[in-house]
């Protein structure tokens, strides 16, 4: 796992953006994982700015969703259908065929999310998927003691997310669905290169047990330690509990620049 401190949510965004940019120049149609929430805004808003400028071809790229609330209609503004449509796939000049993810108003959940595993892996696999970490240490919607080795299923979400994502929802913690489908660790693993961004003093804590404590379940993020190529950017503020970051900065530092992020 490598740990890169930057110094602020902007800077990790922009980091993130160029490392995409260069797989897309490697790869082309890359398929790109995207996570939701506030966290990763500056990434899509980096890499926009660079498909606009012409630094970067986005136009071969497909992308595919991370989790998706069960329940709301893929039409509803916070789906996250919706809200990777409205983040990402526009704003980078692509259509709605180059995007796929889980149907979480499906009839049958639980074959949506074995159809949805299944498709990930005919499509030739993730190459590089965006995570966000929840300040309980959750990755997805993988909440705290989720199986290592879990495939995309149905979550149902513990009570602090719900608080957590009730600004999403006019603060009406009542409109937050219950159940959720997520890709599950032992997915997100399979992916070539993941990568979280954390920012925040809020996700401090999580950030440290992601990195320094053991892999456990009751910390799902940790099990990016078991991954070859797992990187985790984080601001001052998100890598103030973290026992080694001087390692880690003095590390990055001497980094040579061709080995990318």
């Amino acid at each position: 796992m490598e740990v890169v401190i930057v110094p602020d949510a902007k800077a990790g965004g922009e980091l993130i953006a160029e490392a995409i940019g260069a797989l897309l120049s490697r790869k082309p149609d890359a398929l790109l994982g995207v996570a939701t929430g506030s966290t990763p805004l500056p990434i899509y808003q980096a890499l926009a700015a660079k498909v606009r400028s012409g630094a970067v071809d986005a136009s071969r790229a497909r992308i595919c969703q991370l989790d998706e609330y069960v329940g709301l209609p893929a039409g509803h503004p916070e789906s996250y259908r919706s809200v990777v449509l409205r983040e990402v796939v526009e704003p980078l000049g692509l259509s709605e065929a180059s995007f796929m993810g889980p149907d979480g108003s499906a009839e049958d959940v639980r074959a949506a999310c074995l159809a949805y595993d299944s498709a990930l892996a005919e499509a030739g696999g993730v190459d590089l998927q965006l995570l966000g970490i929840g300040t309980d240490g959750h990755i997805g919607f993988n909440e705290p003691c989720s199986s290592l080795a879990s495939r995309t299923r149905i979550k149902t979400l513990t009570e602090q997310t719900r608080i957590d994502n009730a600004r999403f929802f006019d603060n009406d913690i009542s409109q937050v669905p219950h159940h959720v489908i997520t890709q599950g660790i032992g997915t997100i693993l399979e992916s070539r290169h993941p990568i979280l961004l954390a920012t925040g003093e809020g996700k401090a804590d999580a950030v440290a047990l992601t990195v320094e404590g053991p892999v456990a379940s009751v910390v799902p993020a940790s099990a990016l330690q078991l991954h070859p190529h797992a990187t985790v950017v984080v601001d001052e503020a998100a890598a103030s509990k973290l026992k080694l970051a001087d390692y880690f900065r003095a590390t990055y530092a001497a980094k040579p620049s061709w080995q990318g992020l």
